[in-house]
């Protein structure tokens, strides 16, 4: 699968890299823009993981699809990337938009409706397509895809890739206040639908709800190691 993404999202080599050296993300992207092939291998072996964690309890199909469509569009948007926040934040903005898109397409979700507000779960009735290991961790995945697709994201960013609110604020175009505030709101509501799906499932209900304790049991289960 990853080298069918590489393939895929990577321009003819220049022949300019030195692969000896350890260049940060803004000069491996330039260097790639530039038609430095390794440098766009690089980049993605870096940041993989996070990626595939991310499209991986939001999408049934196109999972590899999804994730090409992102490194190239980061190629693609370059100029929007400034230096001035992290290569990091701008993936995860413009994988965002990535899946966006595809929900709209695929649901045939009209323009005028807000797709933020929207859970996958509305989209696409039943439990996550990841299997978990343990019953409790289960009913979190499936917890997770009734929350408002933002919602979600906000829980996921700062649970399982340890981003700050001010990170999130960057990926998501919102200022750091509103982003302070979907947050509390996010764990109440997944605090809500964790109740609801476990006594739907039969499963126990995991209390007390310890954020940071299934965010690290989770995030293997969903892209493999992290990066």
């Amino acid at each position: 699968m990853q080298a069918a993404c590489r393939a895929a999202v990577v321009v003819p080599l220049a022949g300019r890299y030195d692969a000896a050296v350890q260049p940060s993300d803004a000069e491996l992207l330039v260097a790639w823009s530039g038609g430095d092939r390794r440098a766009g291998e690089r980049l993605f072996r870096r940041y993989f993981a996070i990626i595939a964690r991310y499209f991986r309890n939001k999408v049934q199909d196109q999972f590899d699809d999804l994730i090409q469509q992102t490194f190239a569009g980061c190629l693609e948007s370059i100029a929007r990337f400034r230096g001035e926040g992290t290569f990091r934040s701008y993936l995860f903005t413009v994988a965002y938009r990535v899946l966006a898109a595809h929900l709209r397409v695929k649901y045939r979700i009209a323009g005028n409706l807000d797709i933020d507000e929207i859970s996958l779960h509305d989209l696409a009735p039943g439990p996550s397509q990841v299997v978990a290991q343990r019953r409790e961790q289960q009913v979190l995945l499936d917890a997770l895809r009734r929350l408002p697709l933002m919602y979600q994201t906000v829980l996921e960013l700062y649970f399982w890739e340890d981003m700050t609110s001010l990170a999130i604020a960057e990926v998501l175009g919102l200022p750091h206040g509103t982003v302070q505030t979907r947050l509390r709101r996010a764990r109440e509501l997944l605090t809500a639908a964790v109740e609801r799906v476990a006594e739907t499932s039969g499963h126990p209900t995991p209390h007390p709800l310890a954020f940071e304790e299934w965010a690290g049991a989770l995030r293997s289960s969903l892209a493999g190691a992290g990066p």
